[in-house]
């Protein structure tokens, strides 16, 4: 692991939708939960605007039961869930974003993210991921971001006509080894994303039994 790190006890993921805990950093969440770390999660929005879903009834408070199932699946502590509009957070402010977030992140020694590019290229988890900067910068809290491999963007990208952002290897620090059971278990929570959607699949598929890790910036451990 580079650069040399103690893995903080507490620890906070920062998301922009419901459903970011667990296609994206389910395993690293479980993981480090098992590893004896407590996590709690921040979920900007409602999750509203997705064109997935298998109901006709509210998308958001089917979108909100998902989430509280997928955390209570994932061990995750308690969910702060903000009510900024799905698709809309490049329209708030950084410092607003920011200031929402900045007592919880107070009181934990690392913040969590969706690497920069924001993994699909989404510009809520680019924005997310900015407005932890800007609290870590404030707190000087180390982040670490969850990425992919670019030959997993690459794959991704061709077979799904997506815009995933993967890393070289030279740009990862952290290969975490993870199990895929409580992630799974927290996938399938989210019902109305994944039913018809393969990605989440074929991603877990294409990284295996590990994970890929980046610091996007040091700081001291708590």
């Amino acid at each position: 692991m580079e650069p040399p790190f103690h893995w903080p006890g507490k620890v906070l993921a920062v998301c922009a939708h419901p459903d970011d805990e667990s296609f994206g950093l389910g395993a690293v969440i479980s993981t480090l939960i098992t590893g004896g770390a407590s996590i709690d999660l921040v979920c900007f929005t409602r999750g509203e605007a997705s064109t997935l879903r298998t109901d006709d009834g509210d998308l958001t408070e089917t979108r909100h039961r998902e989430l509280e199932l997928a955390a209570t699946e994932l061990g995750i502590g308690a969910v702060h869930r903000f009510g900024y509009a799905d698709g809309g957070l490049t329209a708030v402010g950084l410092d607003s974003l920011a200031a929402a977030i900045q007592p919880l992140a107070a009181l934990n020694g690392l913040l969590l993210v969706f690497d920069e590019g924001g993994i699909t290229g989404h510009p809520d988890h680019i924005r997310a991921t900015a407005a932890a900067m800007v609290v870590a910068d404030e707190l000087d809290l180390p982040v670490l971001a969850w990425t992919i491999d670019r030959r997993v963007a690459d794959t991704l990208n061709a077979e799904f006509d997506a815009s995933f952002v993967g890393r070289n290897t030279d740009e990862i620090h952290v290969r975490l080894p993870v199990e895929r059971g409580r992630q799974r278990a927290a996938m399938r929570c989210h019902g109305s994303q994944l039913s018809g959607n393969p990605v989440p699949e074929r991603r877990i598929a294409l990284t295996g039994d590990t994970e890929s890790l980046r610091f996007l910036r040091a700081g001291p451990a708590r």
